[in-house]
């Protein structure tokens, strides 16, 4: 299939050097390193994995986890229902 593209100097020049130098045409070294790119692309981008540091918060003194009534009371006060 025949059309026009427009490729920047130094895409063309590396293009050219490359089909010199293995003795093969410039259309086919174009077309390998389009569809080697082209696979490139749609692959999914690798992704950092996000991870945080636990750190010991502690709990205030008084404040008896165990017990959500008395949690509620100590923070909302007593009227908390």
């Amino acid at each position: 299939m025949r059309t026009t593209i427009n490729l920047d100097e130094d895409v063309l020049e590396k293009g050219r050097e490359l089909a010199a130098r293995l003795n093969k045409p410039f259309r086919a070294i174009i077309n390998e390193a389009l569809r080697r790119g082209l696979i490139e692309v749609d692959k999914p981008t690798r992704q950092r994995l996000y991870r945080t540091k636990a750190r010991p918060l502690g709990v205030r003194p008084g404040i008896n986890l165990d017990n959500i009534h008395e949690l509620l009371a100590q923070v909302e006060g007593e009227d908390h229902r």
